[in-house]
């Protein structure tokens, strides 16, 4: 398959720009691959399509305040910095805008306590900066920056985006874009899950924006995707495991949470406990062989995520969902609506 057969037009008045009032509240599409039907549930409804002896599968990463604000020395112009990956301790790779205007030995000024020099350029357009501060680093980032919401969000961060561009059962720090399949999920609705005999379980993919990052490439063999930190604990995997033995269903609750379990599959298809960097880049036509169920929102076109779930359902199938959300409304992207693929 090629680029351009991911494209579609989307109106702007369907690209979400708050989330739903409740988490749990928002629209589920179900598409269902065997028979390529597909309707309507909300998702606290998403309980019904699972069994005791399913499994579970969420990504806790934590999103923090990414996005910073400075000032060039000696010109006082003002700069964004985006935090996307600490490389070592003080040394980050960052998006800088006007990227134009910040070069190699520019100092950047951010707080009275925090400045950072650029010391490099990266393949991506991006810049390599190092920080020089007095105490902890995150902990001044939590207090001066804001939340990384997605371009296509037109409006400032608000205080509400700390909470809701969060998952509920967030907990390691380190992404700078949320899992957004797992914004759904509220505490009491996890609580129902448990009750009825399914596996919850956890494990860690630190998105960047490398999974948003567009392709520019038709042949889609020759794109790259950007590495992200991944973790899946000895825990996980053997509750999986259990799962596939007893051939029961894994659900994974979005596309990070399904690189990362099919980057860290044995040669005899089975999840193993793995940490590392993975670039896992899934398309049509790859041979899954861990995820049955996918918890997922809409997709911008042409990206990596609409050509996972095209893998995983088939391009046409998803192509159908999209225009039948299209023309009954359904919100889009991060605080949008969602879908069950099963």
């Amino acid at each position: 398959m090629k680029l351009s057969d991911f494209k579609y037009n989307l109106p702007d008045k369907l690209i979400a720009q708050y989330p739903s009032e409740k988490r749990d509240k928002c629209r589920l599409m179900v598409v269902d691959r065997k028979t390529e039907s597909i309707h309507e549930e909300v998702f606290s409804d998403l309980i019904k399509y699972m069994e005791e002896g399913d499994t579970l599968v969420l990504n806790e990463t934590k999103v923090f305040p990414a996005r910073l604000e400075g000032t060039k020395d000696k010109t006082d112009a003002k700069v964004e910095i985006f935090l996307l990956r600490e490389l070592e301790q003080g040394l980050w790779e960052v998006l800088v805008k006007p990227a134009r205007k910040v070069r190699v030995g520019n100092r950047l000024t951010i707080g009275k306590d925090l400045t950072c020099d650029v010391i490099d350029n990266t393949v991506s357009g991006g810049r390599v900066v190092r920080f020089i501060y007095d105490g902890d680093f995150y902990s001044m980032v939590d207090k001066i920056g804001r939340s990384p919401l997605p371009p296509y969000i037109k409006r400032e961060p608000e205080n509400s985006d700390k909470i809701r561009y969060q998952t509920v059962y967030a907990r390691i720090r380190g992404a700078v874009a949320a899992p957004t399949a797992g914004l759904h999920f509220t505490t009491s609705l996890l609580k129902k899950i448990d009750k009825k005999g399914v596996k919850i379980v956890k494990l860690i993919l630190h998105l960047g924006l490398g999974s948003f990052r567009p392709v520019v490439v038709e042949d889609l063999s020759r794109h790259k995707m950007d590495s992200e930190f991944y973790e899946i604990p000895q825990e996980t995997a053997d509750a999986v495991n259990e799962t596939m033995r007893d051939k029961k269903k894994v659900f994974a609750v979005g596309t990070s949470v399904v690189r990362a379990l099919e980057t860290s599959v044995t040669s005899e298809g089975w999840l193993k406990s793995s940490k590392g960097w993975t670039d896992k880049f899934i398309y049509p036509y790859y041979d899954f062989k861990i995820v049955d169920r996918l918890i997922t929102n809409f997709h911008l076109p042409s990206s990596t995520l609409l050509m996972l779930v095209s893998a995983f359902a088939s391009r046409d199938l998803i192509f159908k969902s999209y225009r039948k959300a299209i023309r009954e409304k359904y919100q889009f992207y991060s605080y949008g609506d969602a879908q069950l693929i099963i």
